[in-house]
């Protein structure tokens, strides 16, 4: 299968374009660069430059690289940014996408994969948070996937096309062979930080609020190995569903860990404390978020292989490691 994932020269777009190519797929990446890294498309992947706002790039490289299947990855993620400054997350996720979602349908694209986020969902009362959960959103970037979830369930009706919907838990971890992992400078998830002052790259971890309404006082989310969410992307690609239809499927594992939890994982890895010093509450951050991921095991057949939070601190170590060796923070 031929497979154009849009922003993927980033993190997650890398890993699943390492998946794809271990798998026999033929994926190309179009990208542009503002936050991903071209040395993290592998070696023989078409690459095409380009902005997701740009419609007849956009059409142009789907034209000249028969493409049959479309990955919607290219989006502004961090939650704190989006509260500052939501025009940015209004037009670079909703807009854009909009765009991506009409370019696509009108150029005759099979079936297509979009990239969302648990931040629909809010902070429900739910201990494990099924599809069917309403989806009340705390923060503009929740809103602006939501935004696009409603969207492209109404152009795949009109257009065709065999539409999925992936809602990422928290990302984590590296391909265990270091071929890729997060190379974001600044980077603000939990795993990637704790990593970094593990390799000796920060000096410290911040911990965001001590007085959520959890058992240890601090956040939860349930970390989701980035090469089993890559396996999600491909099981949803190779198992379509209807012409015209859209799921939604949760990624995730169904198991919360707290930041404290987190960090006390990377003291067992190291065999010494993780530096650590506790500070107020980031504004959108919700107090615990774990999903059921029942249907996407039941209907896809996803069989998760790395879902271990010892695992997850692991690779991403080895990749920060990496990442130190060479003197850069981005590869």
């Amino acid at each position: 299968m031929r497979i154009l994932l849009i922003g993927g020269a980033g993190y997650i777009g890398s890993s699943i374009a390492w998946h794809l190519v271990d798998r026999g797929h033929t994926p190309a990446v179009f990208d542009n660069l503002s936050t991903g890294s071209r040395e993290a498309v592998p070696a023989g992947v078409a690459f095409v430059q380009g902005d997701c706002g740009d419609g007849e790039a956009l059409a142009r490289a789907i034209k000249d690289l028969k493409i049959d299947a479309v990955i919607q990855l290219a989006a502004s993620v961090r939650v704190e940014e989006s509260v500052a400054e939501p025009a940015k997350y209004y037009f670079n996720n909703t807009v854009k996408s909009l765009n991506v979602f009409d370019t696509c349908g009108k150029a005759g694209v099979k079936d297509f994969v979009f990239s969302s986020t648990a931040a629909v969902y809010g902070s429900p009362a739910e201990t494990l948070i099924g599809e069917d959960v309403a989806t009340v959103p705390v923060n503009p970037y929740g809103h602006s996937k939501l935004a696009c979830e409603f969207m492209l369930k109404d152009i795949a009706r009109v257009s065709g096309m065999r539409a999925t919907i992936l809602r990422y838990f928290n990302v984590a971890g590296a391909d265990p062979l270091l071929r890729t992992g997060l190379r974001t400078e600044n980077a603000t998830h939990l795993i990637k930080i704790a990593a970094e002052v593990a390799a000796g790259r920060r000096a410290h971890l911040d911990i965001y609020g001590t007085d959520y309404d959890t058992p240890d006082g601090t956040c939860v989310r349930d970390y989701i190995h980035v090469m089993d969410l890559a396996q999600a992307h491909e099981r949803a690609l190779t198992q379509p569903g209807t012409a015209g239809e859209t799921r939604i499927y949760n990624c995730g594992y169904g198991t919360g860990h707290s930041v404290r939890q987190v960090v006390a994982a990377f003291g067992e890895v190291l065999n010494h404390a993780l530096p650590a010093r506790d500070r107020p509450r980031r504004a959108g951050d919700a107090a615990a978020l774990a999903c059921d991921s029942a249907k996407l095991k039941r209907e896809l057949g996803w069989v998760p292989q790395h879902a271990n939070l010892k695992t997850i601190v692991e690779t991403a170590l080895n990749w920060e490691r990496k990442l130190a060796a060479n003197g850069t923070a981005r590869g």
